[in-house]
């Protein structure tokens, strides 16, 4: 029993031993087979990782190549900009180089008239004083003589040096009366006849030498549109467009039935010529709504102010005066969106100016004085519609205060007669600014009152009996008239000549005069046969 018992256990212990073997040698050939599974892996896992890094290193180099030539595109607009503003930077000096230049030009020429003029003052002093010797020499002379005569004088009269000079002086001062009262009357003529002649060439070589462009101008209110539709683009939805461009220039825009057309109305000449430009962007842009608005207006500012000052810079380089305040440069440009009559003013001054500075030398006044003045002489123009006042006064104040000289600031309140003239200078500008005014072209009217006027004219001339035709000529200031000769004879006609001229006086209105010529004509044909 004990035997089996132990052969039993010992089979069973056999059995353990041999599962804890075979468990061993399971657990061994696992390990074995996940260490393999494992390498396995990691082999892979490699080669995975081999190919990521490699296609990263493609991919990088891929990236740096296009990084390289963004680069390189970058730094080439950068360069490309770089050289259109040196370019810029490079025409603006250029620009203020040739503005030297002409200064500088300017400035020689003068110091030339000058240094002539110091030498022919010297040589005219040294004839003086050559004279003056002369005249004192004869003067003793002159007095011998006149001793030696009245000596023997009295000697011959037998009346004493006292008495001869009172009856000498008596019939001399008699006979004197006599001349001097012809002699008077003739240079008062003379004087008259000179003196018109001399002013009038004095005026036409100013004038022929100022030879500039025909300055009228038609005040833009309008822009054109490429079609009807665009009308409702500009408007907008529920008027938002309108109202953005009104708000952002000041100005008001009037859409109405004209066709492709819309009108600007602005006191404000410059308002109106920053909403004309903005249109005339919007439209050529096509995109309407109030963020491109307000940057097209910003921009249309921008090139207006540029504008200005270069038109005020322009103006003081075609007159020559190169030393005025900026801040009144920048005014005086201003007067290029101005006019007075359909004048341009700008052009009006730098006319004036020319104008002024020819009679100055003519008449031998202070040039630079004058040209100064007839270009300054309309500046309070450009502010009238912003400041309360007349334009003499505005620009009187503000040339004082951008310490102008007494003389120049007297020119310009003096110009319309406001103030006594002080100066030459003053007289001259006067006359200038009524020459620039008053020269054919140089100022309109509105054409609707100029066909009237001139409608009414000839109308009235036909009214008369016996008349078979009238013209009126020289933008209405004569009028030509036919009569009929069966009905008017050469009497009559001087008659009628007359009647047409009181009754023009009473029933127009015009500026100036009017010439009424009646034309009377008897023809008689003949044929030879």
């Amino acid at each position: 029993m004990s035997s089996l018992s132990l052969i039993c256990n010992t089979a069973v212990v056999a059995g353990v031993v041999s599962g804890v073997v075979a468990l061993i040698i399971g657990v061994i050939l696992g390990a074995i087979v996940y260490k393999f599974l494992i390498n396995k892996k990691i082999d892979k896992s490699k080669t995975n990782a081999v190919k990521i890094i490699e296609e990263a290193y493609a991919e990088a180099k891929s990236i740096k190549k296009e990084s390289i030539l963004e680069a390189k595109d970058e730094a080439q607009k950068i360069r490309d900009e770089a050289n259109l503003e040196a370019k810029e930077r490079r025409s603006e000096i250029q620009k203020q180089e040739e503005r030297l230049d002409l200064r500088e030009e300017y400035i020689t020429k003068k110091e030339q008239t000058l240094d002539a003029k110091s030498e022919q003052l010297e040589s005219d002093k040294n004839l003086l004083e050559n004279e003056k010797l002369k005249l004192q020499e004869k003067s003793k002379e002159q007095e011998e003589i006149k001793n030696q005569m009245l000596e023997k004088l009295e000697k011959i009269s037998g009346l004493s040096k006292k008495e001869a000079k009172d009856l000498l002086i008596e019939n001399v001062t008699e006979e004197a009366k006599k001349d001097a009262g012809v002699l008077i009357k003739r240079i008062e003529d003379e004087t008259k006849e000179n003196a018109d002649k001399i002013a009038r060439d004095i005026v036409t070589n100013a004038i022929q030498k100022c030879a500039t462009d025909l300055s009228s101008e038609m005040t833009v209110t309008s822009v054109a549109l490429p079609n009807d539709e665009m009308k409702g683009r500009i408007i907008g939805r529920e008027g938002r467009n309108i109202r953005s461009i009104e708000s952002a220039t000041g100005v008001e825009l009037i859409v109405d039935d004209t066709p492709e057309s819309i009108t600007i109305s602005s006191f404000d000449p410059i308002r109106r010529e920053i909403a004309r430009l903005s249109l005339e962007k919007l439209i050529i842009d096509g995109r309407i709504h109030p963020a491109r608005i307000e940057e097209l207006v910003e921009k249309s500012t921008k090139e207006v102010e540029k504008s200005i000052k270069e038109a005020g810079e322009n103006a003081c380089n075609d007159v020559g005066i190169f030393n005025l305040n900026p801040e009144l440069v920048k005014v005086l440009g201003r007067l290029k969106y101005r006019t007075s009559y359909g004048q341009n003013c700008l052009k009006h001054s730098v006319e004036t100016s020319i104008i002024s500075g020819l009679i100055a030398t003519e008449l031998g006044a202070n040039v630079a004085i004058a040209k100064r003045g007839g270009l300054l002489h309309d500046i309070g123009k450009a502010l009238d519609h912003e400041i309360e006042g007349t334009h003499v006064q505005i620009g009187v104040d503000l040339t004082r205060k951008y310490k102008e000289s007494d003389e120049v600031i007297h020119c310009i309140e003096a110009h319309h007669g406001d103030v006594p003239f002080h100066s030459i200078e003053a007289v001259i500008v006067q006359v200038a600014d009524a020459i620039s005014s008053s020269r054919p072209g140089a100022r309109r009217e509105s054409f609707e009152n100029y066909i009237k006027r001139l409608q009414q004219l000839e109308g009235i001339c036909n009214d008369f009996k016996g008349v078979e035709k009238s013209y009126a000529i020289q933008a209405g200031r004569e009028v030509r008239i036919i009569v009929k000769p069966d009905e008017i004879n050469d009497n009559d006609a001087i008659f009628l000549a007359k009647d047409i001229t009181k009754r023009i006086e009473n029933e127009m209105q015009y500026p100036g005069q009017i010439k009424v010529v009646v034309i009377r004509e008897n023809r008689f044909t003949e044929t030879a046969k």
